[in-house]
């Protein structure tokens, strides 16, 4: 009885088509591949100042 729920309505996954419960598993599968992707995306942002700043450093003045 897993609730969820869409522009502040909630449902029960437990009451939904087949079709509906299968469209519900691909939105959270692409919900956790966005999360996951804007982690990564952090990472890089991250390591990308670090490039940055470790290049000023080594450049003449």
């Amino acid at each position: 009885m897993a609730k969820f729920s869409i522009d502040g309505k909630e449902y029960d996954s437990d009451d939904l088509s087949d079709s509906a419960k299968n469209q519900l598993n691909s939105l959270q599968f692409v919900q956790r591949e966005i999360n996951r992707l804007e982690a990564q995306i952090a990472v890089y942002r991250t390591a990308s100042s670090a490039y940055t700043q470790a290049l000023k450093d080594e450049l003449p003045t």
